[in-house]
């Protein structure tokens, strides 16, 4: 397995991999699963600031990326995070793999906060999200509605960074690709695997 970058002609793998988690599934609050160009498109729009990665061996297992938490300048410092990997891949690691790399990237662009709001019930997400140092902040109530009922969500933070008094904005996800520390940043995730991560 190796992590990089994804890239818009992933789209429709990874269209395949989000479409359980909106189909029949309240994992996602999305009303319909976006096709490949729509995927393609997301992507497009996410790698000028931050990073998605896909873990692959032969066809792509999973995914992970951070989008901005609120659009106004003072949260430039904040990101929500997602991952999904296939469901005929899960619990072997990858989705853990694909995070810790995630969230080095996030910290060495200058992110100071990574958020992650879960569908109740989500027990696997949920202990995956403990298990990465993120804590419950609380629950928003009957918040989204999909297939029928209302659904609560529980949103999570994580202290990526020192919270300087005078921060720099974060850096440019093309301003890092090609350096050694974003190579050691995108192998982290792949460090107790024996595998390599390309950029």
């Amino acid at each position: 397995m190796r992590i990089r970058l994804a890239t818009p002609d992933d789209g429709p793998r990874l269209a395949e991999i989000y479409r359980p988690a909106v189909v029949n599934s309240t994992l996602s609050v999305e009303p319909l699963p976006p096709d490949g160009a729509a995927m393609a498109h997301r992507i497009r729009d996410t790698l000028p600031h931050r990073p998605w990665l896909v873990a692959a061996d032969q066809t792509l297992l999973g995914y992970a990326y951070a989008s901005s938490h609120r659009v106004r300048a003072s949260y430039a410092w904040s990101v929500e995070v997602s991952i999904y990997t296939d469901p005929a891949v899960h619990r072997r690691g990858i989705g853990r793999a694909l995070y810790a790399s995630l969230l080095a990237i996030l910290r060495l662009q200058g992110f100071q906060n990574a958020y992650a709001g879960l569908t109740v019930p989500n027990p696997p997400s949920r202990a995956l999200h403990l298990a990465f140092g993120f804590k419950l902040l609380g629950t928003y109530p009957k918040v989204a509605f999909k297939d029928g009922r209302w659904l609560d969500l529980e949103w999570f933070g994580l202290a990526l960074g020192s919270y300087p008094s005078f921060p720099l904005p974060p850096r440019p996800l093309p301003e890092l690709v090609g350096t050694p520390a974003f190579a050691a940043a995108l192998a982290t995730g792949l460090q107790d695997r024996g595998v390599a991560a390309k950029p």
